[in-house]
């Protein structure tokens, strides 16, 4: 089968083309898991669906692709983004690092300082204003200012005595 017996046979079986792209970013969703991918997918589809209707036409098949995939990212992906995100139990990625172990990488005053959480280096501020942690002290995350980890020294026989 040459190039010009695949290219007839992709103009016969369009929807097969489509199956194969909404599959693709479907399995692609799943690393990310921010509902885009999965919403160019659901366009994907659509544009399948249009191409087992109208086998000829691959400019209705790419605007509704187009038209779906826009429609559903800016109408379906919000709302089901609000439901996850007001669901009991949810907790961001970042409000997971709270109550993480980290160790300073640099001085981390009651301004400024960074430590690193979980292998990211974070800008950071000490829980107690009066207080000065140098650098590679071991440090727990108290809470979160914005995207600046609050933490609080945690010295060796606290650690111990916690994990244990």
């Amino acid at each position: 089968m040459g190039e010009d017996g695949f290219l007839a046979w992709l103009a016969a079986n369009a929807w097969a083309f489509w199956g194969v792209v909404a599959l693709g970013l479907a399995a692609a969703e799943l690393l990310t898991l921010d509902l885009t991918l999965l919403m160019l997918a659901a366009g994907a589809a659509a544009g399948g669906a249009t191409a087992l209707v109208f086998p000829g036409f691959w400019w209705l098949q790419v605007l509704v692709a187009v038209v779906v995939s826009v429609l559903t990212l800016l109408i379906l992906r919000p709302t089901l983004l609000n439901k996850v995100r007001n669901a009991p139990g949810y907790r961001s990625s970042l409000e997971s690092l709270v109550g993480s172990s980290g160790v300073t990488t640099s001085e981390v005053t009651a301004s400024a300082g960074e430590v690193k959480v979980q292998g990211q280096v974070w800008d950071a501020r000490a829980f107690d204003p009066s207080m000065t942690l140098t650098a590679g002290d071991d440090v727990e995350v108290y809470g979160i200012d914005g995207i600046t980890l609050i933490v609080y020294p945690v010295d060796p026989v606290t650690r111990q005595l916690r994990d244990n």
